[in-house]
């Protein structure tokens, strides 16, 4: 039989209050006056005072030790920090590849109603990316991968581009999470909430469930994709 692994032992807290202050490049996280570092030693510094706050608060609502699992704006500063500027090429490659496969634009073949919420509820979000943005997209019906048009990829990885290393890392992020760079730039512009960008995500989903009912593994995985969303809309509202 296997050994079992040892589970990770969490740093105590050894700070009495987590506070920002502004510094050279930005605002810090200040532990009792001293800046946390990120993984690769980098100084805890925000772009903002709202997200440097949105980062302090995370450090301040944690109890006898430090659970960096319940710290999602932590983790995508320490990735804004530690990631972005050396790969900023290749996050922003991601962005584009989840572009050229977004979920909005693989519709059901069947059933009618189905079809027809996607239709109603995924054209509108393409509509406004490609009024606001700049980038047309093409739906299709059904799975098989259809490639977007090459301008439509440039133009979404030079707008990825263009953002700054938090910006970038949070679109990245939301891309991944909802599979759909479309939900994910609306989410960053405003245009939806976190809940609403997931719900949108999951729309098969929860047509299924509604027909079939859902059990327990399935409600957790919601709720856990929820809190990520609202984080992602936390960290973008803290941006602008």
């Amino acid at each position: 039989m296997a050994e079992k692994t040892p589970p990770i032992e969490k740093p105590r807290r050894f700070y009495k209050a987590a506070t920002i202050g502004p510094v050279e490049g930005g605002f810090a996280v200040l532990l009792d006056g001293r800046t946390p570092k990120s993984p690769a030693k980098s100084p805890l510094i925000l772009p903002s005072p709202a997200l440097a706050q949105l980062v302090a608060d995370e450090w301040e609502a944690q109890h006898k030790v430090i659970d960096s699992t319940i710290m999602p704006a932590t983790r995508l500063a320490f990735t804004a920090i530690d990631r972005i500027a050396e790969t900023r090429a290749a996050v922003a490659a991601e962005v584009a590849a989840y572009a050229g496969s977004d979920l909005l634009c693989y519709r059901a073949e069947h059933p009618t109603p189905l079809v027809e919420r996607q239709t109603r509820e995924w054209q509108p979000v393409l509509d406004w990316a490609g009024r606001t943005l700049g980038v047309s997209f093409a739906p299709v019906t059904g799975i098989i991968h259809t490639p977007q048009p090459p301008q439509t990829l440039i133009a979404v990885e030079a707008l990825a581009l263009s953002l700054d290393d938090f910006s970038l890392a949070g679109v990245a992020y939301a891309a991944g999470l909802l599979g759909s760079t479309v939900l994910a730039l609306a989410l960053r512009a405003g245009e939806m909430s976190g809940q609403q960008a997931l719900d949108l995500s999951r729309l098969e989903e929860t047509f299924q469930a509604d027909i079939w009912g859902q059990d327990d593994e399935a409600r957790l995985r919601a709720h856990n994709l929820a809190i990520e969303a609202l984080a992602l809309e936390r960290w973008f509202s803290a941006l602008r």
